[in-house]
């Protein structure tokens, strides 16, 4: 990962993989653009572009963990960020989707 900041904790594929198998209750936040999200996305996702986010923040739980992701984690750390300093329980996913699909986990993502 190329961001880094000391509010935010980072989750790996492997990580978010058991969180999500064991049905842990979490809210995956897609910060990429609608046309990337299209064309691939981590099954069960919901979008919100990472220039939307602070128009759109009432749109998350702040009774889940969220854990955000965009393309190699930049962006997704950024939104991290921000969504830490609103007080919501946050994390970003290492790598992103590109590291995420290097991983066994390729199987929960869904294409277009």
């Amino acid at each position: 990962m190329f961001y880094n900041n000391p509010r935010v904790e980072n989750i790996g594929p492997d990580q978010l993989h058991e969180k999500m198998e064991s049905g842990e209750d979490i809210f995956l936040l897609d910060v990429r653009t609608p046309l990337e999200h299209a064309a691939q996305a981590i099954k069960g996702s919901q979008l919100i572009p990472l220039q939307e986010l602070g128009l759109r923040v009432h749109e998350l739980p702040k009774d889940k963990e969220i854990v955000a992701y965009c393309r190699v984690g930049n962006r997704s750390a950024h939104a991290a960020s921000f969504l830490a300093a609103q007080g919501y329980t946050v994390k970003n996913l290492e790598g992103g989707i590109q590291l995420w699909n290097m991983t066994r986990n390729a199987s929960a993502t869904k294409a277009s």
